[in-house]
């Protein structure tokens, strides 16, 4: 019998699982030399911890030594946060990369390293599917994507080019320092605020540093497909016209009920509302945006951002007070009760205020008439 070794290694798809805690594992379907397939399920940073012990096991391929040796593929380090677009884009670069890895010299595709990674482990049979809340989510790569998805992660992608306008300093490794005037262009946007740049070299030319718009694309990805169901004009320059019934792609979706979309070589700003995704009934959507207007862009809104920088007027103690129903009441019932006690005063001005009469003392006959019977035995016997 032959020397254990993987023929292929395909990458399915990948799966969303819930616990224990949200996350996100590729499914590999491994081919091995004895013509037996298995599936096994691992997560980007595993994968990213073997790219990175391959590199410690082959160090003159891995170009440590010398970069132009260099033949293990890159492998791009995990994000802080992965979500689906993320785990979905990944896809591409992972069948990149595992396919060239096989086709390297068999040193390396048949190493030791690569065949305890992608052995079945238990947790690969046992699927998580009992005692959940939610069932796993399962995302296939589709048959006809593959070579888009490829190219799209692989082709030229538009980056926003800026220009710092004051120095920074870096207080970690994971951070760039720049100076004033440092041309930077922006590779990813975290919801955090912070910016992942890629610093322009200074030997470079110098219309590439002066630039500050988007870099030209030889593709742009689609967007998604809409159909207006309601003819608008534009009134900014901004805006786009479309008539009832006409295709555009949707890029970017925002709040304020205008939506970022693309007619041909045009785009601009267009009303939510007046949309409809393609192949849907656009009979009860038309009904219901029958007699609405657009909204208002949050641009033509005057000072709309006063009512968030407005503080609430912060009223003294003897103000409420003095606005409290209750105060009110009591000045009223002043108000009213005050020339009638007065008038009713007048007259006992000079006399003094008569006391109450004190009750006779009732006899002891009365009393033990009126006495209970156990008070009337207490009596008797202390007599």
């Amino acid at each position: 019998m032959g020397d254990t070794f993987i023929r292929h290694i395909a990458l399915l798809g990948f799966e969303k699982r819930f616990v224990p805690s949200q996350h996100y594992v590729y499914m590999f379907l491994v081919k091995w030399q004895d013509l037996s397939e298995k599936v096994v399920y691992r997560r980007f940073t595993e994968i990213y911890e073997f790219h990175k012990m391959l590199k410690e096991t082959f160090p003159i391929e891995a170009g440590d030594i010398n970069p132009e040796n260099r033949i293990i593929p890159h492998l791009p380090a995990p994000r802080w946060f992965d979500g689906q677009r993320v785990a979905e884009s990944r896809q591409g670069t992972l069948t990149e990369y595992f396919a060239s890895l096989m086709s390297l010299p068999v040193k390396i595709s048949r190493c030791p390293h690569l065949l305890d990674f992608f052995k079945v482990r238990p947790d690969d049979l046992k699927l998580p599917t009992d005692n959940q809340v939610k069932k796993p989510e399962t995302y296939l790569v589709p048959k006809d994507g593959k070579n888009s998805t490829v190219t799209d992660i692989t082709g030229p992608i538009i980056l926003q080019t800026y220009r710092a306008i004051a120095d920074f300093e870096k207080s970690s490794s994971s951070q760039m320092a720049l100076a004033t005037g440092d041309v930077v262009d922006v590779v990813e946007k975290s919801e955090s605020g912070s910016l992942w740049l890629r610093k322009e070299r200074k030997g470079g030319p110098a219309g590439a540093a002066r630039t500050l718009t988007p870099r030209p694309c030889s593709r742009r990805r689609p967007g998604e497909p809409y159909v207006a169901i309601r003819a608008y004009t534009a009134e900014l320059e901004d805006e786009v016209s479309l008539q009832e019934g006409e295709a555009i792609d949707v890029i970017h979706k925002l709040l304020d009920g205008w939506w970022v979309v693309r007619k041909g070589d045009i785009t601009g700003y267009f009303p939510s509302m007046y949309l409809q995704k393609s192949g849907q009934d656009a009979a009860q959507a038309r009904r219901q945006i029958k007699s609405r207007g657009a909204p208002p862009r949050r641009s033509s809104i005057r000072n709309a951002h006063s009512i968030h920088q407005r503080s609430r007027k912060r009223l003294s103690q003897d103000t409420y007070r003095r606005n409290s129903v209750r105060f009110l009441q009591q000045r009223r019932r002043q108000a009213g009760a005050g020339p009638r006690s007065s008038a009713r005063e007048q007259p006992q001005t000079g006399s003094a205020k008569p006391q109450p009469a004190v009750p006779p003392r009732p006899s002891a006959d009365l009393i033990l008439h009126r006495c209970s019977e156990s008070t009337k035995r207490k009596l008797a016997s202390a007599v």
